[in-house]
Order: C-alpha cells, then structure tokens, then sequence
C-alpha cells in the first residue's frame, strides 16, 4: 500500500488520506514522505500501518539508534530538533482543534534524548532455538513479543540489572511461561529495585528508592506512580513553583505529592489523591509539614476549592470530571496550573475555562525524547 505523508498526529502516526478517502495512520512514517506500508488494523474510515519502505526520506530523517526503536521509541526516526519542534506544534494544534489560538513556547529539555528513563517493564521472550529467555517488547500494533538485545530509552543502570536477572534465569534452566514481565527501576544515583511478577501470583514488594527533587526527599515503589524523567520533572516543578501567588494552594490529582511538597511545602497546602498506595506515600512524604492529605477523588472534594486559593492539576490521560470544571468556573480561584500527560484532553479542559481564564504560558516539556508523548503546562490566570 503507498500513501503520502502529510503530518504527523498526536498519536504519533503520520496521516496520510488514501485513493479510496479513508485516512491512514502510519508508523515509522514523517512528513512529506512517500511510504509503503502493511496494514495491522483496518476498519470503515481509516487504517492503521507500518512503514516498511520510504520512496523519498525526509531531510529530518535519521537512522534509530535501537533495533527495537518502534516498540519502545518510534521518533527514534526523527532528529531530536524536529521532534521537539513537532511536539510544540502539537500542543499547538491540540488547542487549535478546541477554538483556542495560542502559540506554545519551545518544547522545553535538559537535552538528553536517550537513557533518561528511571522505569522500564520487559516481558520475557522464549527462544526455542537455543531454550533461552530473553527480555522482550511487544511489536507496535500485534501482540507478538520481539525479543531485544539492546535498548537505549531507559538508565544504563537498568538495563544492565536486567541482563544480570535474565543471565541468572538462563543459568537456572527457568521457562518464560512461568513469568508475566520483569519490572525495574532506579534512582539519580543509579541504585536499582525491581523483581519479577509470577504468574497467577501477588506482585511481589520491592524496597523503595529515593530521590530529591527541589530540594526535597521522597520514598516511592518501584511499581508506583512517580515521574520517569526526574531531571525534566524538576525543571517543571521550578516552573510552577514561580507560579505560586497565593498563601493557599490545592493539590488535585496529586499521587504521592510530588507537586504541592516540592513547590508550595511552607504554604496552607492540601494534597487530593485516590489512589491508596500513592496516599500511603504521600503521608509519608509530608511527615514535618503541615500539608493536609485527603483520600479521595479529585472531583468530591470541590468544596476545597476557594477564590483566594491556587489550583493545581495533573490529571491521568482521561483529563478532569466535569464537576471540577464546573466548579472552577463558579469560584474563580486566582490561578489554576495544570500539568497533562495529554494535551488533547488538556485542550478540552481548558477550552471550558476561557471564558473566565487567560492562558498566561503554555509549554510542553520532553518528558519522553524519543517518543510522541508529550508533558504540557498551562499556568492559567483569572481574568
């Protein structure tokens, strides 16, 4: 099948629209490329595919670093300027696509665009040729597991404990069967936690690691939520933190309180959280403040929501309930932050709020080099 790339989507896919008018979403594909691809899934309105020969490569084209680039990192394709570029148009189009016009800063980086990931889960790969296990990535768009010799997203610290796990399986004669994934972590000074998950067992529990971010300490689980890129996170946190006007500060959506301790610690601090394990950490974390916790969703605790408060928001990828928007519509607090994994629903939330916000700055940062995934802030002031 040929197509013609026009663009690259939020998804990370080039669009191409087809003889027929059904529109494709190609992998391994960059604008104004001509490609050959196979279909791996194909309904009604549109197609989803891979690249397997490029007629004419784009000037920005690059040869990837990892064999496994599109199961882990498919912009490995790309050189690292014009993906940052495509990410701020992204978040550009993002809000375009929701009647706001707004021109993004520069994707903001620390400039390291490989082995910055302090988390990685393998699955694991039986070879019947020689009987051995080898750590694995599922193909993009099939269930099959390829199996991996080298990969260059995560900390060279994980990649090398793996190795010593999957040696020692090999060494035990073990069966991949026996295993669901191998999950790893590790801190900024390279100490690393992780274990294997059994199947039809419990996940097993891991020592905790412990970073420093602002100035602060925190303990989390290896297989809890924490950010995966601690340098750029940091950068974020001393952003939002010169954001921080008001005595009272909201943190919603806040996991193990990362956020609200990092940049609002000395203030009249809340943090809102629903899930338990997170909760269970950021108690822990905000042990010598006076920061409340509450365990509960964002979305029943608006009451908390004052006009001489600011907000702050990061939402999973589904973006913020209904009732929540609502309710900063109806208070006004003086400044809502907003940090989304998802500019798309970002957009949507946002474009709910214009009427009595202003979008002061928007930004996106490259939590993820290498890949579409995209970290955007939006410091949004009351008109």
């Amino acid at each position: 099948m040929l197509a013609k790339i026009e663009k690259l989507v939020p998804g990370g896919q080039g669009l191409a629209t087809l003889e027929d008018g059904k529109k494709a979403f190609i992998w391994n594909a960059l604008p104004g490329e001509t490609v050959e691809f196979n279909i791996t899934k194909n309904k009604r309105s549109y197609c989803e595919g891979v690249a397997y020969h490029i007629l004419n490569a784009s000037e920005h084209r690059i040869e990837p670093k990892d064999a496994c680039y599109l199961a882990t990192s498919p912009w490995q394709i790309m050189d690292y300027q014009y993906e940052l570029t495509q990410k701020s148009e992204l978040v550009r189009e993002c809000f375009s696509q929701q009647h706001i016009s707004v021109r993004p800063n520069d994707t903001k980086t620390d400039g390291k665009d490989f082995y910055y990931r302090n988390k990685m889960e393998y699955s694991l790969y039986w070879d019947n040729d020689d009987n051995k296990i080898y750590p694995a990535f599922h193909e993009r768009g099939t269930h099959r597991k390829v199996p991996i010799k080298q990969s260059s997203i995560e900390r060279p610290e994980i990649w090398a404990k793996a190795t010593e796990i999957f040696d020692k399986l090999n060494a035990e004669h073990a069966e991949a069967r026996t295993y669901q994934s191998l999950l790893m972590r590790c801190d900024q000074a390279g100490n690393t936690s992780g274990d294997l998950f059994i199947n039809g067992q419990p996940h097993p529990q891991m020592p905790n690691l412990v970073d420093s971010l602002n100035g602060q300490e925190y303990s989390y689980s290896p297989n809890g939520f924490f950010q995966i890129n601690l340098p750029v996170y940091e950068m974020v946190l001393k952003e939002i933190q010169q954001h921080i006007t008001t005595n009272k500060v909201l943190d919603l959506y806040s996991g193990v309180g990362s956020i609200g301790l990092s940049v609002a610690r000395d203030k009249d601090l809340t943090l809102v959280e629903i899930n338990g394990a997170a909760f269970e950490e950021m108690q822990k974390n905000a042990v010598g403040t006076n920061a409340k916790c509450i365990l509960a969703k964002s979305e029943d605790v608006i009451d908390y929501i004052t006009p001489d408060c600011t907000v702050i928001l990061d939402p999973p990828r589904a973006g913020c309930d209904q009732k929540l928007i609502d309710r900063l519509n109806e208070v006004k607090p003086k400044s809502v932050i907003y940090l989304s994994c998802n500019p798309i629903t970002q957009a949507r939330d946002i474009a709910m709020l214009v009427d009595n916000y202003e979008i002061k700055d928007l930004t996106p940062y490259n939590f993820f080099p290498r890949t579409p995934h995209i970290e955007s802030l939006a410091i949004l002031m009351l008109k």
